[in-house]
């Protein structure tokens, strides 16, 4: 009798692995470059096709991704606000230079925190539930049916998405630099005496146009990458309810690391030179 074929050694297992997950993730990054490409293309020529995107299906998006959203962000950010004011006083102090703390948290809300968070938190609601919403579809065969029907699936489900993305993200982002300056402001005020009026005339001396682009131009890659992955994730479900929840998690945990490797990436480019 033939004996048992032994298994391959660790390290062939181990570089099969890596290859294996290699490819999947070209695939993924090849089908989310192609998926920007065909929105961008649906969205200006699809009335050539007699396919054009409907203002309805973009504004009820928007509802949903944006003004949903502002009740969290508005709680998240006050409080990261406050929690900045409360740091930089903190550490300020040892060096009696406490004043400058308006310094710290202008610039630190405007160009990074307000559009990381934000990012952060958009990806775990709106990018999650693209991706279960794509994957139950997927599993049920709607999307199938609409080839049928002979709709383009990119037109129908992922154009309103990405446009409503691109919108309402730097609109959030802006609230969010509003809102967390405003709660950092009354605890600065509180603790150093500063009027609320002193302190916004300072940070209107401080920011310029530049710091408030900075955040949006961040805000509108991350509206691109929650989206793409969210799509991406969820169109390569497998195995029935089961699968969408992996799907579901795996959108939340790509578009987390994406959001948070671009922000270290546009930091570094953009602080040089």
């Amino acid at each position: 009798m033939a004996g048992r074929a032994s298994a391959p050694p660790f390290a062939v297992r181990l570089t099969e692995s890596v290859g294996r997950g290699t490819l999947r993730g070209l695939s993924s990054v090849g089908f989310g470059a192609a998926l920007v490409g065909q929105s961008i293309y649906w969205l200006f020529l699809g009335r050539r096709h007699g396919q054009v995107v409907r203002a309805r299906p973009v504004f009820a998006e928007m509802m949903e991704i944006g003004i949903r959203a502002l009740p969290i962000v508005t709680l998240l950010s006050v409080t990261i606000g406050i929690m900045l004011a409360i740091q930089g006083i903190y550490q300020l102090k040892r060096f009696g230079a406490e004043s400058q703390v308006v310094l710290g948290v202008a610039f630190g809300m405007t160009r990074e925190f307000a559009p990381l968070i934000t990012g952060i938190l958009v990806a775990g609601r709106s990018g999650s539930a693209l991706a279960a919403r794509l994957g139950t579809m997927t599993i049920n065969q709607e999307v199938d049916a609409l080839r049928v029907m002979g709709l383009n699936p990119v037109r129908f489900l992922a154009v309103p998405s990405l446009v409503a993305m691109m919108i309402m993200l730097p609109c959030l982002v802006l609230w969010a630099d509003m809102v967390s300056l405003v709660g950092a402001g009354f605890y600065i005020s509180a603790d150093l005496g500063m009027t609320m009026s002193a302190y916004f005339n300072e940070v209107l001396d401080l920011l310029k146009v530049d710091d408030i682009l900075h955040g949006l131009e961040k805000s509108a890659i991350f509206a691109v990458l929650v989206t793409v992955i969210g799509i991406v994730d969820g169109a390569s479900v497998e195995g029935g309810a089961e699968g969408v929840g992996r799907v579901t998690t795996s959108a939340v945990v790509h578009g987390i690391t994406a959001i948070v490797l671009v922000d270290m990436v546009f930091a570094f480019a953009t602080t040089r030179g």
